[in-house]
């Protein structure tokens, strides 16, 4: 559905009314392009005195086609200057007329007081990120800090990225990306993530990347080659979009629905050339199904998202137990159910990624849904209860929590209703299928495999919940 508002404010009247008015002014989001670079743009990069990260970045931004800058504050980062192969310039000596990304690696700053290296840093060039710019900050991860003023200096950088991002505008993001000791090498497949199109509708939010065995090379065109994939829930929606984005990234995908969606079904699996399998995810038949089915036709699962969901809403004092019932087995039992059996015959390869949609309901909430938001809830519980427990077999767990998302539901909501879910939130806009796709695939990459137990909201940073 088209977002009406969001053109006229577009256009050349409804800037100027909306301007003087205060209105929300969303601009059109840059999303993935094939063949376009994954910054596309002037990137400035720099570090706090005493980051140890700022190396590792600049080994990603080297293989970007776009112009390097530095700001050169500490003795790290002037001697990015010299670097082999990243080309950077002088930001002092040559300032760019705008900015598409920036990244600060803050994983130096190790007290209360050095925390304004933050505002000496961003202060200068605020208003130089142009419309669907890019801003990452690197840290490290707090609970591993082992001084406690170094936890409290770093657990401040939410507070300072999530702020920010709500000051940015102009349909540009900042995200939080905290490296745990020795996890440099594991950070490209996320900055790529952040820095690129493919995250357009995520800002916000905040990473946690840990150590862990990478590919020997990687083709970051087709990073799922060689991969097979099982979506629930692709009949249609987010379900058919995330089966569409992980057949472009080269996954083997086999898309799964309920029996009275089987025409839809064959079309999403034709359309991608995958494979489709009617079932009931809640059928007590089905988890041995899949595993029967990926054992004799392919050589495991790589790739397993927990998409299939559906809401029953009424207040609780409303509720028939059979709503209740029905949305919890669906949304979360049956997930465990599946993820038990495949993972107790060992029909998900070392390696494999485990991805689950939540919503922003299981994070804050919401009226008429406490079936639903203790469903999502507890997808996020089993995430982080899981994703200790499956590091010895080098299986990922990572969940996705939309927000108001473009779908032919939301197109059915009242006038109201709907145009609150777009506007509440730093983009002021629905975000669209393919934003929840994309945020998949990124968990989805064999280079992903030092992010798990993460909850990534796919929300345009929404004003409901943290």
């Amino acid at each position: 559905m088209s977002d009406r508002y969001m053109d006229f404010v577009n256009s050349g009247i409804g800037q100027s009314i909306a301007r003087s008015l205060g209105f929300p002014q969303p601009v059109k989001l840059r999303r993935y392009e094939h063949g376009v670079d994954f910054i596309d743009g002037d990137c400035l990069m720099g570090a706090a005195p005493g980051s140890a990260v700022i190396e590792s970045v600049a080994e990603v931004l080297k293989k970007s086609r776009s112009n390097i800058y530095v700001k050169c504050d500490s003795p790290q980062t002037k001697a990015l200057l010299a670097l082999d192969g990243l080309g950077a310039r002088d930001v002092d000596v040559t300032m760019p007329d705008s900015l598409q990304a920036v990244v600060f690696d803050a994983s130096g700053i190790r007290s209360s007081d050095q925390l304004k290296e933050l505002y000496h840093f961003f202060h200068p060039i605020m208003r130089k990120i142009r419309a669907s710019g890019r801003v990452v900050v690197i840290g490290r991860t707090p609970e591993l800090c082992g001084d406690p003023k170094y936890q409290t200096a770093q657990r401040a950088l939410e507070g300072f990225t999530r702020s920010m991002a709500k000051e940015i505008g102009k349909g540009s993001t900042v995200q939080l990306c905290y490296v745990a000791e020795g996890a440099q090498s594991n950070l490209e497949s996320t900055l790529r993530f952040f820095l690129s199109a493919r995250s357009a509708y995520v800002s916000g939010q905040v990473v946690r990347v840990s150590k862990a065995e990478l590919p020997d090379a990687l083709n970051w065109e087709l990073p799922l080659s060689g991969k097979v994939a099982l979506v629930t829930g692709a009949a249609r929606g987010i379900g058919a979009a995330i089966a569409e984005v992980l057949a472009r990234d080269g996954a083997q995908v086999v898309c799964l629905d309920i029996p009275p969606a089987e025409d839809d079904l064959k079309k999403v699996a034709a359309q991608i050339g995958g494979a489709y399998i009617t079932a009931d995810i809640t059928a007590e038949a089905t988890p041995q199904q899949l595993v029967d089915y990926f054992t004799s036709e392919h050589s495991g699962l790589d790739i397993l998202v927990h998409n299939a969901g559906v809401t029953r809403d009424k207040k609780l004092a409303n509720m028939k137990p059979q709503l209740w019932d029905m949305t919890l087995d669906i949304n979360l039992s049956s997930e465990e159910r599946i993820n038990d059996a495949l993972l107790e015959k060992q029909v998900l390869n070392s390696g494999a990624h485990i991805i689950c949609v939540s919503s922003i309901a299981g994070v804050a909430g919401n009226r008429g849904q406490t079936n639903y938001g203790c469903s999502k809830a507890g997808v996020i519980g089993m995430v982080n209860s899981m994703a200790p427990l499956l590091l010895e077999k080098a299986i990922t767990i990572n969940a996705v929590a939309p927000g108001f998302i473009e779908t032919a539901m939301t197109a059915a909501m009242p006038f109201g209703p709907r145009e609150a879910g777009r506007r509440g939130n730093s983009l002021s806009q629905g975000g669209r299928p393919v934003d929840v796709a994309e945020a998949i695939c990124w968990y989805a990459s064999p280079a992903s495999a030092g992010v798990t137990g993460n909850v990534v909201r796919v929300c345009g940073q929404s004003l409901m919940g943290a």
